[in-house]
């Protein structure tokens, strides 16, 4: 008997100790409507695009001194899309809205200072919509283009922007992520879910699968993909879940839904994750914005920006 009280206060002491979820108040003007977000953890500096504004700006991880990155338009940026940080270079994503007659752009930023380290542009007559990106060891992009069945690299060793991959099995691609050992590429198409693809041999290792689609950002996390799943019109399938891979890191073996769709998760799109924890804006207020117009639709319900922090167990 006393050895069963024992566990039982072992337990509810282990509860008691999981560290609470945090909400963070970001102090950006309500209407930049964000998109990608990044986070460097040496700087605990947190970087936010505005697909409105065609800028991006930052602050101190706990929501103070905010300030603009680069300008509007600096660069030829556009509308933000996904970005994320290598080393101490920020790469940001940008496509103009509305979608016709579009312009892509990929920019390197200096991390400490703002400045232009290089950028890559497609303008092109069909919709083509760089969206999100994951980066190798080796510093090789990989970029996924939402409107068509093209994945989109950049070698380290061309510096060219050129066609990866083109298929219909990875149609519509949005969240794109990397396996530590840079073996596989991970794609959360929206056609077929979440497929695996063998970088060097290019050859896609599994099957079509709707139970994990709807998927927005996504990255790899200690042999699982966390994705954000906010495009299904269910809203009690939406949230943050976690995608379980078996020992080849070929395979999805099961899924676990972490963060319900509610208080903590409104509409979330893209997200960082830093020292075991996950970063996301838990409403990107992105149903209050009219892309064709580039207004936003009902501007007094607009709402300050909060931050999501929320320890992976």
């Amino acid at each position: 008997m006393r050895l069963v009280i024992i566990m039982l206060v072992l337990v509810v002491l282990n509860s008691c100790q999981k560290e609470a979820p945090e909400l963070i108040n970001l102090n950006f003007e309500k209407d930049l409507i964000p998109e990608g977000i990044a986070i460097d953890s040496k700087s605990e500096i947190v970087f936010i695009n505005s697909l409105r504004k065609n800028k991006i700006v930052k602050s101190k991880l706990d929501g103070s001194f905010p300030t603009e990155f680069i300008e509007s338009n600096q660069y030829g940026y556009l509308s933000g899309f996904g970005m994320t940080i290598k080393g101490n270079t920020l790469f940001a994503l940008g496509n103009s809205l509305p979608k016709k007659n579009n312009k892509s752009i990929l920019l390197l930023l200096n991390l400490k200072t703002g400045d232009l380290i290089n950028s890559y542009s497609i303008n092109d007559s069909t919709f083509i919509y760089l969206n999100d990106l994951a980066i190798s060891s080796k510093n090789d992009i990989y970029i996924t283009d939402s409107e068509s069945n093209q994945i989109y690299t950049v070698q380290n060793s061309s510096k060219k922007l050129e066609v990866y991959l083109e298929d219909d099995e990875i149609a519509h691609s949005n969240g794109i992520s990397i396996s530590d050992d840079d073996k596989y590429l991970y794609l959360a198409s929206y056609n077929t879910g979440i497929r695996i693809i063998d970088i060097k041999s290019k050859s896609i290792l599994n099957e079509p699968n709707r139970d994990y689609t709807g998927i927005d950002g996504m990255k790899y996390y200690n042999n699982s993909l966390i994705g954000i799943v906010n495009a299904k019109r269910d809203t009690s399938l939406l949230g943050v879940y976690r995608y379980y891979l078996d020992e080849s890191k070929e395979k999805i073996i099961r899924k676990e839904k972490i963060v319900p769709y509610g208080e903590h998760f409104i509409l979330p799109t893209t997200f960082d994750l830093i020292d075991g924890h996950i970063y996301y804006i838990i409403n990107s207020q992105l149903n209050n914005f009219d892309q064709n117009s580039n207004q936003i639709i009902d501007v007094i319900s607009l709402e300050p920006y909060f931050l999501m922090k929320k320890k992976l167990e």
